[in-house]
């Protein structure tokens, strides 16, 4: 929905565009889209992607295992400790980016996924668009400018623009523009 959005707010088609959408929220996650279709992308969710405010992002695998079969801890304390407590609230005992924003560093690793997903689209890239309450930081978007601009303009939409992504999806497969998907 957001390549939509950035596509229309430019007069252009979806269609025809390359772009590295992100989103930076709670977890981060990071897409490729070439001329209309996701052809690659993180798994924030599963911990997949960028150390976001409460996701660890990419870990170690060895370590990993090792902490799962330890014996000290449960499936659901793990779980726990990746997607919730894991990431800037570990770190910090704080999951508000507004307070956190000046001791974290947490771009060096998102550029490096955006800059993966430049790879992914082979340099073709027509525009780095990120979303999220995380783009609402003036401070994290300009550092981020900083390190990845030199792949292609970026647009800024912040918030969370879930619910209105799934309003658009829905109206459009209404209208007709847009085939019903069932799961």
């Amino acid at each position: 929905a957001t390549g939509k959005r950035f596509a229309k707010d430019k007069g252009m088609k979806y269609e025809e565009l390359n772009l590295i959408i992100a989103h930076m929220g709670g977890g981060i996650t990071v897409a490729a889209h070439a001329k209309g279709k996701m052809i690659d992308a993180t798994n924030g969710i599963d911990g997949d992607g960028p150390f976001s405010t409460n996701r660890t992002g990419g870990l170690p695998v060895g370590a990993l295992v090792k902490l799962c079969f330890s014996g000290r801890y449960t499936h659901k304390e793990v779980e726990k400790m990746l997607n919730g407590e894991g990431g800037l609230t570990a770190y910090l005992k704080e999951n508000d980016v507004r307070t956190v924003e000046e001791k974290a560093a947490t771009d060096e690793y998102f550029a490096l996924c955006l800059a993966a997903m430049g790879a992914v689209l082979e340099g073709k890239v027509d525009a780095i668009v990120i979303t999220g309450g995380i783009a609402n930081s003036k401070k994290i978007t300009a550092r981020m400018q900083e390190r990845i601009g030199f792949i292609a303009p970026v647009t800024l939409y912040p918030g969370e623009n879930e619910m209105d992504a799934l309003a658009l999806g829905t109206l459009e497969a209404l209208r007709g523009n847009e085939p019903l998907k069932s799961l």
